[in-house]
This record gives structure tokens, sequence and C-alpha cells, in this order.
């Protein structure tokens, strides 16, 4: 092969890596195409009704949620690594941009949705930068007690947002503690369209009756068409029910936000949190629906999430997130690939075209019920139960995350989250396992002595391992266990001549550490116990040649493994009482 086809063949085989959809329809199978045109209009379906109602979380007219689900869909296909997830608006992540949005807008369209746009832009914009430093181990900041915790707060601040639109009562207030203090002081004083109330509770009956009956139906497009056909027959709007109105037909021109400096940098640190939370959502939900064998690239997903907050954002929507619900259902109805998106953003384009008349009846109340019904989801009370029978504290760290996320707000209900994931493995690297090791009878290897009534230790030598890499949280710790094992096992008739330290599980540490280590491998030299390293993993030794370390132990006494040094610890002594 000569140079310039071997140039041209690796130019699109990084084509095909960078855009996995183009590989994807070259190799499409057609007989595919009649399954995957029957699950996008499934799930266009499922998905038209709810981000009509996501939209009033972000405070912007519902339409919008339109224009960001074909941005999304028609991005995605393109770039995104996964053969079923579903891209577009989604609860949590809407209503992070809302919290921040609603603070900007002072209640001005317009405005938000300038804001929301920008607020994709610069998620895009985190998105991409960690996506040129591989940081696809961003998804892995959340753990799961506090995920529990952020998205059962989460429900919480969505069906307190829903109280007014749901009553028809209007609630001020930018906490949840002053909405709710309006909303009671209001129903006190009789406030409230009585209409409105049962056009919200007829359509939660609809959406948790047809989930009852059939769980695979398309329970919000029912409850909609329902309650727009019931407004149109009934007048609802001539009775003080709030309805969605004229609907902007087709999508708008693409376009960059009209926002200044300071608009984008007090959206920088928020777009960082949305930008957390909607790929840790994304990459969650596909590693869950990935089939054995099939690829799932979590730093394919961070180009791919930026790319489709550069659609988003230029489209004028809000940022978006991949959806657990939609995921199911395309898995359950047989999607074969990417294809089955593009159908479903094609439905939603024809939405967009001729629907609007149609729909602009549609009460703001059902949609009220919709976001309700929606955050019934992301309550999972088997996972409080879980946790609580698992570890108590990882169930109150979800609590905590909870209460914070309702008190605080939801993007400082990620930043706890973030923070307290963080403690949490700080806390537990820091005071990690550690072990006295010696042999068992009829046991191969040497094991923990405190797992074992029967071990033994040989006398004069303490074997001991630390389990977690030593690095500046840890590493006085470590010291101090060194000696305190050192002092337990030291007999005036037998004292401590050598100390082996088991090092398989310390693959890295850091330069607190390496001067810590160097002060006690002195401090047992003064002692007259020589020190021993066994089990080194290559990537150790390499970090340990950068300091002074291995010659003040001495490289013959790094051992590569137990057996060998308990044999030189041995010869040793040997040596030792010919000697003497």
């Amino acid at each position: 092969m000569t140079q310039p086809a071997e140039d041209q063949q690796g130019r699109m085989a990084a084509l095909g890596r960078a855009l996995p959809g183009l590989a994807m329809l070259r190799h499409y199978p057609r007989r595919w195409l009649r399954q995957d045109a029957f699950v996008g209009a499934a799930v266009a379906a499922y998905l038209i009704p709810q981000v009509l109602a996501y939209s009033g979380l972000v405070g912007v007219p519902a339409v919008v949620g339109l224009w960001g689900a074909v941005a999304a869909m028609a991005v995605y296909w393109l770039f995104g690594s996964s053969r079923v997830l579903a891209i577009g608006p989604e609860s949590t992540v809407a209503l992070m941009a809302g919290s921040v949005v609603a603070q900007l807008s002072d209640g001005d369209p317009g405005r938000a949705i300038a804001l929301s746009a920008g607020l994709a832009l610069v998620v895009a914009g985190w998105l991409l930068l960690a996506w040129l430093l591989r940081l696809g181990v961003i998804a892995d900041l959340l753990s799961h007690p506090l995920l529990v915790g952020y998205l059962s707060g989460g429900a919480v601040l969505m069906v307190v947002g829903q109280l007014g639109r749901i009553t028809g009562i209007e609630v001020t207030g930018s906490s949840i503690v002053d909405q709710l203090r309006s909303f009671l002081a209001q129903v006190g004083d009789g406030a409230g369209n009585r209409p409105t109330l049962v056009v919200a509770l007829v359509t939660l009956a609809i959406l948790f009756g047809v989930q009852a009956w059939r769980r695979t139906a398309p329970a919000p497009l029912i409850a909609v068409v329902a309650a727009t056909i019931a407004s149109a027959a009934l007048g609802l709007a001539d009775r003080g029910v709030a309805v969605l109105g004229p609907v902007p037909q087709g999508l708008p021109t693409p376009t960059l936000p009209a926002l200044t400096w300071d608009d984008l940098s007090t959206l920088a640190l928020a777009g960082l949190g949305v930008a957390v939370v909607a790929y840790s959502d994304n990459t969650l939900i596909g590693r869950a629906f990935a089939r054995r064998g099939e690829p799932f690239d979590a730093n394919q997903e961070l180009l791919a999430l930026s790319a489709v907050h550069v659609g988003v954002g230029v489209f004028s929507a809000y940022p978006v997130s991949s959806s657990g619900t939609r995921t199911a259902l395309a898995v359950s109805g047989g999607a074969r690939s990417q294809v089955y998106s593009i159908m479903a953003m094609l439905v939603v384009l024809v939405v967009l075209l001729v629907a609007g008349p149609l729909i602009a009846d549609l009460p703001d109340a059902a949609l009220g019920a919709v976001v309700i019904f929606a955050a019934r989801s992301l309550v999972s009370i088997p996972d409080y139960r879980e946790l609580w029978r698992y570890r108590p504290s990882e169930f109150a760290l979800a609590l905590v995350t909870l209460v914070g996320t309702v008190w605080l707000g939801i993007l400082a209900g990620v930043g706890i989250a973030v923070v307290l994931s963080l403690l949490e493995m700080t806390t537990r690297l820091s005071r990690p396992h550690d072990a006295i090791q010696g042999f068992v009878p009829d046991m191969a290897g040497m094991h923990d002595v405190d797992d074992y009534p029967n071990a033994r230790t040989i006398p004069g030598l303490v074997v001991y391992r630390y389990d977690a890499p030593l690095f500046f949280a840890n590493a006085e710790n470590f010291r101090s266990l060194v000696l305190d094992a050192v002092d337990e096992y030291d007999d005036p008739d037998e004292p401590v001549r050598w100390v082996v330290l088991n090092v398989e599980a310390n693959m890295h540490v850091d330069v607190t550490a390496i001067r810590l280590l160097v002060a006690l491998v002195h401090e047992l030299h003064d002692r007259g116990i020589r020190v021993g390293l066994a089990r080194a993993k290559h990537d150790l030794l390499l970090q340990l040649e950068r300091s002074d370390l291995l010659d003040l132990v001495g490289r013959h006494m790094v051992f590569p493994t137990l057996p060998t040094a308990v044999e030189a610890y041995r010869a040793w002594v040997a040596e030792q009482a010919e000697a003497g």
C-alpha cells in the first residue's frame, strides 16, 4: 500500500472514531429501517409532551423544548457512541437551567431564551475542554448514594415549582421556603382557580391510570391530548384556565444569543454544574443500557454532548441530557440503531411545522401534571432501603444531599454532592484497611493475622500491608501504623529486626508520602531495624527511582514476592547467628 493511500485510510479511521454515526449509516442494514421507524414514532410520542412541560421548568416558552429536542437528536446520532441512548430535554437538567435563568431573566421570556441558549453554549465549552483533557472520569464524581439524594431533592423542587401551575395561584419567591410560604398563604385566603386544579388532577389520574394499564403506552401523550380536546370543547380558557396559546411554527434561525460578557461569566460556574450532571446522567444511562460487547466510549460521549449543546445553543434552546424513560422505551421497542432518533426527530419536525394550532388549547395545568408525573420517577424508595441495609452512613449521605438540594437549590445540591463524594473518597483512602501478615497452617501464602486466630508471624519480622495509594492525606497515618506494628511485635527476647512493607496496593505516591517514607526508614534504621519492600509494581518503582528512597533502603532489600522476602530474612538471621 502506498503512503498516500495509508494516510487517507488513517484519516478515514480517525473520522470514523470522531463521528461514529457515519460508520453506522455506512453499514446500516435496510431491513432494520421499519423497526427503527416504529420505535422513533413511539419515542416521539413520549418526548413531545415531556419537553413541552420541561420548558416550564426553565421559564421559556413551551416550543423551545421542541427546538432543543430537534437540535439534540440531529447532532447526537452523528457523534454519539451509544446505539440506543435517547438525547433531549430532561427534567433534572432543565430544573438546573431554570434555577439560573430565573435569577437573571427578571421574568422576560426573550431574555430567558437568550440566557438558556447561552448556558447551553457554556456547557458545550466545559464538555469540550473535558474531552480534550480526556476527563471521562468526571462521571464518577457522583457516587450512587449522592445521586439518589440529589435526584430526590430535584423531585421535591420540581413538585413545589408546579404548585402555582396546577392551581392557578401566582406563587412568588426564589427559594423553596418562600414559594411554599407564598402558596400556603394564598391557599388560606381562598386564591386559585378550581377548573385549573381539576384539569391537573384529571391529567394526573390519566397519567397514572394509563401507566398502570400498560407501561409501554405513551401516557404523557394520551393525557395531554385528552386535556387539549377537553380544553377546546369546554372553553376552559374562558374559565380562567391558562393555555399554551399560539405556538410559533418551524425552527428558529440559527444564531448566537445576544449576551454580554458579564452574562457569560455569571453562567460559567453554573454551566460547569450542569455539564457534570448532564454528562453523569448520559454516561450512567448509556452504560446501563449498553448490551454486552457493544461500544460505549465515555470520552466520546463528552465530545458528543459538547456538539449537541452547540446545536442546542444556536437553536435558542436550553441544556439537555439523556432520558432513562425514553431510552428504556427504545430498548423495549427493539431499537437497532440511532436511526430511531432520526425518525423521532422527523416526527417532532412535523409537529413544529403543522401542529401549532392544534396544541394552542393545551392547558398549562396539564403540563404541570406531566412534570409532577416525571418527578415521581426520580425518587427511589428501594434505593434508600438498600443504602440503609448496606451502610447507614451512605444512607445519611443521601439524606444530606437531598436536604442540601432542597434547602440551598439545585446547583448547590450538585456542588454538595460532588464535595461529599470527594470527601468520602478521601476519607476512605486516608484511613484504609491495613494488616500484619503471617502464615496460616495448611494455607498457601501470607494472610492478615486478624482474620485467622491461628495465624503466626515470624519472630523478629514484621510484614505490613497498607491497602491504599500513599498520598498527603494518609502518609502520616501510614507512618504511625507502621511504628505501632513495630511496637506491638517488639519483644525483649525477640526484638523486631526487619520490617517488610508489602506495597502491592501502593500504586502511587506523592511528594508528601515520599518524604514521610524517607523519614520512617531513617527512624527505623536508628532503632537498628532494616526496611524492605515487597511486591512493588513497576510503576511504583519508577516513581521511587526519582527519590533517594531505594538507595536508602538498599536495592538488595527490594523483593519481588513475600516468600523471597521471608527467605532473605531467614538467611540473614542465619548469617547473623554464624557471625555471632
